[in-house]
């Protein structure tokens, strides 16, 4: 029955995606549109032995699909806070949480077309030096690595509009992007930039999604996973104290 119910629960999320033009534009299209920017003027050059493309999709993929799962549950548990229906479901017989998990899962799909698209603008300039394999892992591990960024969307979303949320979420991503390795290389930006991104999640996501592509050390699964819990402990106390 649960089951039956979170399909339904994930169709009707996928569905508000599309109906919603600010979380598609600043979560689907503008990622895949600075990717190709950026990729068509820097795909060709080279870095450790990597191609800029090659690298991008990783480092820029990061960025676009925690622009998905941070900011699509976080808005749309707001807007269902604002209409009244995320009360109505606390009084139903659908498990709070099978909506929940429904809006994180219903981002999936599309956070997997954000990195698909990449990938794909990344091979037609010819530069994309990836296997199958490799990027399948990519998709694996950003997907799983989004988890706490998707929580920190929904303890955000508990307590503010779908407005202010989008606006709180927009200026947590957007600067951590640019601190961590996502954007552009740290090498190329002050020092103490570099020792600031020790610190951000991203960072460590950033860096794991480079992993999968070069072969590097996988010690930021333990970052990530602390997030996670920290982030489902916020989760959980902005719930308890939602503003209904």
């Amino acid at each position: 029955m649960n089951a039956r119910i979170f399909g339904i629960e994930v169709l009707d999320e996928l569905r508000g995606i599309l109906r919603e033009p600010a979380a598609l534009f600043f979560s689907i299209l503008m990622p895949v549109g600075f990717f190709a920017f950026f990729v068509s003027l820097f795909g060709g050059q080279s870095t450790d032995g990597m191609s800029t493309a090659t690298r991008m999709v990783a480092t820029f993929g990061t960025f676009g699909v925690l622009s998905v799962t941070l900011m699509n549950p976080g808005i749309g548990v707001a807007d269902d806070r604002q209409r009244g229906w995320l009360r109505a479901k606390q009084v139903s017989s659908v498990p709070v949480w099978l909506t929940l998990a429904a809006k994180v899962t219903a981002a999936l799909p599309y956070a997997v077309g954000v990195l698909l698209a990449m990938a794909v603008t990344a091979g037609l300039t010819g530069s994309l030096r990836a296997s199958p394999a490799s990027l399948l892992r990519l998709a694996g591990v950003l997907l799983l690595g989004a988890l706490p960024f998707a929580l920190l969307g929904l303890a955000v979303g508990f307590q503010a509009s779908p407005n202010t949320s989008a606006g709180i979420l927009n200026a947590i991503l957007i600067p951590s992007a640019m601190v961590s390795d996502l954007w552009m290389p740290l090498e190329i930006l002050p020092d103490f930039i570099g020792r600031i991104a020790q610190f951000l999640p991203t960072y460590h996501l950033g860096q794991l999604a480079l992993a999968q592509l070069n072969g590097g050390g996988l010690s930021h699964v333990l970052v990530l996973l602390g997030m996670t819990g920290v982030a489902a402990m916020l989760a959980a106390v902005s719930y308890r104290n939602v503003r209904l």
